[in-house]
């Protein structure tokens, strides 16, 4: 019948199942399906009949075709260091205002040069601290990625196309450390890696990809 799908689980064939019987089962993405319409068995996210129900419980398994390019990513890390430069802005402006800065004032007219460099490194320190906690938070939410990457209909995911658990989210964000280094050309690895993924995206096996419309 044009409506029996049989799903291997166990090394065993179970079925058959209609179409929603096989939502109601929750299948994986991943999982081996025998559709009524194919000869051979296939992965679960490659059926079309359960793209919408993939996409409805956020799972987006990522392809050759749907991974972002590096002009998306780039355009959702703007907006993301707009943001972060901004409340950061925000709450520097309210610690001034209320005087807790007072007790580090320099009360000297020159700056000295060690200071000024003590000053820009704990800078940089905070705003990496900050974006590391930003992204990896969001990433293991529902949302599946930054406030920028959101804006652009961007997702992180695993080579399931699950949303990642937090531990997977922070090393991911970590890991963005070492694809700094040398001109940051950890980032620009994604040009030539087949699947869009940079350095960070390598080592803790995730995936960037653009929600369809």
């Amino acid at each position: 019948m044009i409506n029996e799908y049989y799903i291997l689980r166990d090394n065993e064939k179970h079925g058959p199942y209609s179409h929603t019987e096989l939502m109601d089962m929750e299948v994986n993405a991943t999982e081996l399906v025998l559709s009524p319409l194919a000869t051979d068995w296939q992965e679960a996210a490659e059926l079309p009949e359960l793209d919408e129900y993939f996409k409805s419980i956020g799972i987006y398994v990522p392809t050759q075709q749907n991974v972002a390019n590096f002009g998306w990513r780039l355009l959702a890390f703007v907006i993301d260091y707009v943001i972060i430069t901004i409340g950061l802005g925000v709450i520097a402006g309210i610690f001034v205002a209320t005087g807790r800065l007072a007790s580090s004032t320099i009360s000297d007219d020159s700056l000295s040069s060690t200071s000024s460099a003590e000053g820009d490194f704990l800078f940089r320190l905070i705003f990496l601290l900050i974006l590391i906690s930003y992204n990896s938070a969001f990433e293991a939410t529902k949302m599946q990625g930054s406030i920028g990457k959101f804006i652009c209909r961007l997702v992180v995911v695993n080579a399931n196309g699950e949303r990642l658990s937090f531990g997977t989210s922070l090393s991911r964000n970590l890991f963005k450390i070492l694809s700094s280094f040398f001109f940051c050309i950890g980032y620009f690895a994604m040009l030539w890696s087949p699947m869009k993924q940079c350095w960070h995206d390598q080592r803790a096996k995730t995936y960037v990809v653009k929600k369809p419309k």
